[in-house]
């Protein structure tokens, strides 16, 4: 479980303070996939380093039961300078599993070759990605923590990430943020929307994406989230 007490969190910007969250209060619950949606810049990534312990909130606390996983998209995961191994090795060691079944697992899900053996300064973007889906999963954690990084790869390499998340959600949960619906609806039981310093917690994902849409629909066009 995961619980945000009287939480806010903001930042200062050329426009002003931009505030992610305003005091709140909400909880996500064991045994509960949810999915995090709101506009753009409307604070779903902070949202997620702060239910991490990446990021600490302004006022406030955030209290977690259970093992809680790093953002997966983060980009922060990863040390650049070290190869694909030697960052899986420190992963492991952090969250004390076996180093050499981290690194076999994360050796064949990611299907790195020899790039698994230099440093992650010189991966694309997809490359990262699958390096921090098969690090994640090659972890035991009670709360997995996405963002938007379930449609990295091929339609042969999501399936397989599909796949390793639902054998992983018979005992654990997700918390998601991304824009492929589909995907959300995968994975989720309930939704959650983040609008204006509020989150919003509903009991389906249907709900949560049925009251997203109708806040975009409302929304002028300016590119500034309301």
């Amino acid at each position: 479980m995961i619980e945000l007490e009287r939480v806010s969190k903001s930042y200062r910007t050329y426009e002003g303070r931009r505030i992610v969250l305003d005091d709140v209060n909400s909880v996500f619950p064991d045994g509960v996939s949810v999915g995090i949606l709101g506009a753009n810049g409307s604070g779903k990534s902070t949202l997620v380093r702060l239910l991490s312990g990446v990021e600490m909130p302004d006022d406030g606390r955030v209290r977690r039961t259970g093992r809680v996983s790093f953002p997966l998209g983060f980009s922060g995961t990863f040390h650049p300078d070290l190869n694909g191994l030697e960052n899986v090795r420190f992963l492991a060691r952090v969250h004390q599993t076996d180093e050499a079944d981290a690194i076999d697992f994360v050796r064949a899900f990611a299907e790195l070759d020899d790039y698994f053996y230099m440093p992650v300064s010189t991966y694309s973007s997809g490359m990262r990605a699958r390096l921090a889906f098969g690090a994640c999963l090659a972890l035991d954690f009670d709360t997995y923590l996405i963002d938007e990084v379930t449609a990295v790869g091929d339609a042969r390499f999501r399936a397989r990430c599909l796949a390793a998340f639902g054998e992983r959600m018979e005992r654990s949960e997700v918390v998601m943020v991304s824009h492929d619906l589909e995907a959300m609806r995968a994975y989720c039981d309930s939704g959650a929307v983040l609008r204006q310093g509020s989150l919003t917690m509903y009991s389906t994902v249907n709900e949560a994406i049925a009251a997203h849409e109708a806040i975009m629909r409302a929304t002028p066009s300016t590119g500034v989230p309301l």
